[in-house]
């Protein structure tokens, strides 16, 4: 008996030990497989406590309001890192922690928004380009400019997103999708309101469902959702326009004051496992940053260019870059007036 109450003593003690270790993230939805988390939490002991948004915007509003941060490690795109890093609203890291950072592609290590990975660590990424279906289109377009043809009238799909939706103006009229001069954004305006009639739809959540369904037969939308697509339905192809094409990263960060920063560590550098990554690209279809998960993955996933690009390809490349304030209030004012003459 002595022996019983000396062993249930020593997990009352043991237990909020055990408890303690926790890592708080928010999330994309739909970016990280429960299994993963599930794996992390029995190989470390950590528990996670698991939260998603559906946009930068919202995840960028939630921890600007907040008084005390609550989470522990974030998803924002490349972008959002830009801007956040500016704000201070994100710790640097320190590299020394974070062990399988060399499993990054190089490709992934030096860019712009964040260059040496000092506040973010890439983890999956795609790009922007044109679907359509060979059931009904028998002259696939391969620029942005061929949207406009009045056959394509109520046929489009388009992505939700304001910031995606103008780069395919900026860049059918031979500009680059960061831009920031006024009098560019107001002519991409102009050549939206054009589009209108061409336009079916808007959407960025159920992408694949429109697309295999065939609701949708062309039109704009990120690579590795037309790669699922295609795995349900053999007539949808995918095409890097001629112009160029938005190239988006999204990134594990540590936001600034984290209550558990030694288990947001912990949490990352289990993200930069090859075997990590490569269960992510599986489970998910997005193209990873990690060259050795990479290289685990089935010789049909890595050498396509679909999910791949080839490095000629990815010279018409444009990662997409943070914008000042004053630019994105008039990406928004114009973005409502095209909603509402849609």
């Amino acid at each position: 008996m002595k022996l019983m109450s000396g062993l249930l003593i020593s997990c009352l003690l043991i237990n909020p030990v055990l408890a303690s270790k926790i890592v708080n993230i928010y999330a994309w939805g739909g970016e990280i497989p429960k299994k993963v988390l599930q794996q992390f939490e029995h190989e470390t002991g950590i528990r996670v406590n698991f939260s998603t948004y559906d946009s930068n915007e919202t995840m960028y509003a939630k921890l600007k309001a907040s008084r005390h941060n609550v989470y522990d490690v974030i998803l924002p795109s490349a972008y959002y890192v830009e801007r956040m890093k500016k704000q201070g609203m994100l710790s640097k890291l320190k590299q020394s922690k974070l062990s399988n950072l060399s499993n990054l592609d190089p490709l992934f290590t030096q860019n712009e928004y964040d260059k040496g990975n000092h506040y973010s660590i890439p983890i999956i990424w795609g790009a922007t380009g044109i679907f359509y279906n060979a059931n009904w289109v028998k002259n696939p377009p391969d620029s942005w400019q061929a949207l406009w043809q009045n056959h394509w009238r109520s046929q489009l799909l388009l992505l939700d997103d304001a910031r995606e939706v103008f780069s395919i103006a900026l860049m059918s009229l031979g500009y680059q999708p960061n831009d920031n001069n006024p009098n560019h954004i107001q002519a991409a305006y102009q050549k939206l309101l054009k589009l209108i009639p061409n336009i079916k739809l808007f959407s960025s959540d159920s992408i694949q469902a429109v697309i295999i369904d065939e609701d949708a037969i062309a039109g704009s939308a990120w690579n590795g959702d037309i790669y699922k697509a295609q795995l349900e339905n053999k007539q949808i192809n995918f095409v890097y326009p001629q112009e160029g094409y938005v190239i988006w990263i999204d990134c594990l960060a540590i936001p600034a004051h984290p209550p558990h920063p030694e288990e947001a560590y912990q949490f990352i550098n289990f993200m930069l496992k090859p075997s990590t990554a490569a269960q992510i690209a599986l489970q998910e279809g997005h193209a990873i940053t990690n060259k050795k998960g990479k290289a685990l993955l089935p010789r049909s996933i890595r050498n396509n260019p679909l999910v791949y690009p080839t490095p000629e390809v990815l010279k018409r490349g444009y990662f997409q870059r943070d914008i000042d304030d004053e630019t994105i209030a008039l990406y928004n004012r114009y973005w409502e007036q095209f909603k509402l003459a849609f």
